[in-house]
């Protein structure tokens, strides 16, 4: 049978071997603070240098104001493998405060920067509207984040819509996702105001909001911002940049909505008094309009008898004007017709007269005709054609 050792004697082997060493003890370590919590009386975080980092743990709720997210400190203590879990923290006793960390600095050089150019003031921030109806959120579908924020805002108001943009929120390429979110969200008309969101988290986890693409995006959107990432003590350069910050995106999704119980209580109590301010102008009203009707009616009826008066007079003088226009327009058609039947063709032919023609030309002239042609005689009744011949006296001519 093959020899073995329990996990429990290996961890405690591992344990002794820390606690035995005194080149172990009291150890002066430098580093970046990063992913600060507490719980209880007891300060957890890690030191980073630019390839590895180290848990840390701190029993001396005296030292929380020093310990802060992105200080450069030098943390004095101990390694203490902890058997049960096996797991190594470093135990911290003492810290000197040595400068800010990397991410820290080029946080405050590009705050200074954007500060400089103006993309903080105040007065080019957009209002906030009162009536919103549709939220863009700018997070990961993963996280807790949104479904935190559809909690709150559907819980104060049901009716309003929530719009997800899925991005990353931390890594690589984090910054660009999000940039280019706020850039389409921008375009989106039906979208109210927009909400760039995440959980809290380190200065490392949040620095895609740290960066200059993320903050030109914000300040250009067309749309109004609220920036809800990271806790209430965390500040991001996107806080700044942004119409709104919330301190949590919670808080964001409470600011954004109208809690409808209370509205429907301010309703109803306006609903209340309308009814009841109502009913007295109406009944002051009634007996106002019951003098005004009876008045009005009286004087209307007048009027329409007035104005009776006045239309027959007028049908009747119309009536009138009508049939002398008509008679006289009678009269003027008959002289044109008598005029018109006088010059008649048709009436001058039934008097026995007759219209020549030869080669489609009407002769009016003896000395007109062609005798090699035949000419139209055209009667009353009808036309003959008939060959001209000369007579004697003509072919002499």
């Amino acid at each position: 049978m093959q020899d073995f050792i329990t996990v429990s004697q290996f961890n405690n082997y591992v344990k002794n071997i820390f606690d035995n060493e005194e080149m172990l003890h009291n150890i002066p370590l430098l580093g970046e603070v990063y992913g600060v919590s507490f719980s209880r009386n007891v300060i957890y975080f890690s030191l980073k240098d630019e390839s590895s980092s180290l848990p840390c743990v701190c029993f001396y709720p005296a030292l929380a104001s020093e310990i802060v997210e992105g200080a450069k400190l030098i943390c004095n203590g101990s390694p203490n493998f902890y058997s049960k879990a096996g797991k190594l923290n470093f135990n911290v006793n003492r810290v000197e405060k040595l400068g800010q960390g990397k991410l820290y600095e080029e946080f405050l050089k590009l705050k200074e920067k954007l500060e400089k150019e103006g993309l903080f003031d105040s007065a080019r921030k957009k209002a906030i509207p009162k009536n919103i109806k549709r939220i863009g959120v700018i997070t990961s579908s993963e996280g807790a984040v949104i479904q935190d924020i559809k909690n709150v805002a559907w819980r104060r108001n049901p009716f309003v819509d929530i719009v997800l943009y899925n991005t990353k929120v931390q890594g690589l390429n984090a910054e660009i996702e999000i940039a280019n979110a706020i850039n389409q969200m921008s375009k989106y008309d039906k979208i109210d105001v927009i909400v760039v969101a995440r959980g809290g988290g380190s200065m490392e986890d949040l620095s895609a909001y740290n960066t200059e693409i993320v903050a030109r995006a914000t300040y250009n959107c067309q749309k109004p911002i609220v920036s809800a990432v990271g806790h209430e003590t965390d500040f991001t350069i996107i806080d700044f940049v942004a119409d709104l910050r919330a301190p949590t995106p919670s808080a964001a999704a409470e600011l954004l909505t109208t809690d409808m119980s209370t509205q429907k209580n301010i309703f109803e109590n306006l609903k209340s008094k309308f009814n009841l301010e109502l009913n007295n102008f109406v009944d002051e009203r009634k007996s106002i309009l019951y003098n005004i009707l009876d008045f009005s009616y009286k004087a209307v009826e007048k009027q329409i008898l007035n104005k009776k008066m006045i239309y027959n007079k007028l049908l009747t003088q119309f009536k009138n004007s009508s049939e002398n226009a008509l008679n006289l327009k009678s009269y003027d058609l008959g002289i044109v017709e008598n005029t018109l039947s006088k010059i008649n063709p048709s009436q001058i032919l039934q008097k026995g007269y007759a219209k020549v023609e030869q080669n489609n030309k009407t002769i009016n002239l003896k000395k007109e005709i062609d005798y090699q042609n035949n000419l139209s005689i055209y009667f009353f009744d009808g036309k003959i054609n008939a060959m001209p011949i000369k007579e004697k006296n003509d072919e002499n001519k």
